[in-house]
């Protein structure tokens, strides 16, 4: 990574412009063409620097409800217990964990009802008793500015 791949990461974290034609306006701020621009961030996506470009929205102020939920089940039906997580477009995303509480994953909905919703069909399809879903919904909000810089 040389210092215009630094550039090019700090302007699509900090200044992301809301225009047309987004790339074109960054790779004139860097004063390099769309074609650099476009290959360079090719490049950090193939080796793993960048991992995803898009959107963040704060889904409260939207009117959403969100949580962060768990579920405990055996070896044999982590499989299922992943497509059946992942069968509901509220789920955000999801992680097995090596844990008794073996899938985590995040929930954002209407309101808590659908999530409650969601939850009990989970529990429901995998024959999961209630102490092995857990709910945990923000009781407080800590928002980290994770913003990563490249030091020479």
């Amino acid at each position: 990574m040389d210092e215009q791949d630094g550039r090019l990461l700090e302007a699509l974290q900090n200044n992301f412009p809301l225009s047309e034609k987004p790339y074109e306006t960054i790779a004139n701020s860097l004063q390099i063409s769309c074609n650099e621009l476009w290959d360079r961030v090719q490049r950090l996506i193939s080796n793993g620097v960048i991992r995803r470009i898009g959107a963040s929205l704060d889904s409260r102020k939207l009117g959403f409800c969100s949580t962060l939920a768990a579920v405990s089940c055996t070896a044999d039906i982590v499989e299922k217990a992943a497509q059946t997580i992942g069968q509901f477009h509220e789920v955000t995303h999801s992680y097995l964990r090596n844990d008794n509480f073996n899938i985590w994953f995040t929930l954002i909905a209407v309101d808590e009802e659908r999530i409650e919703y969601i939850l009990e069909q989970i529990r429901t399809s995998l024959s999961l008793e209630r102490s092995q879903v857990l709910n945990l919904p923000m009781k407080r909000l800590f928002k980290l500015n994770a913003r990563f810089k490249v030091v020479p």
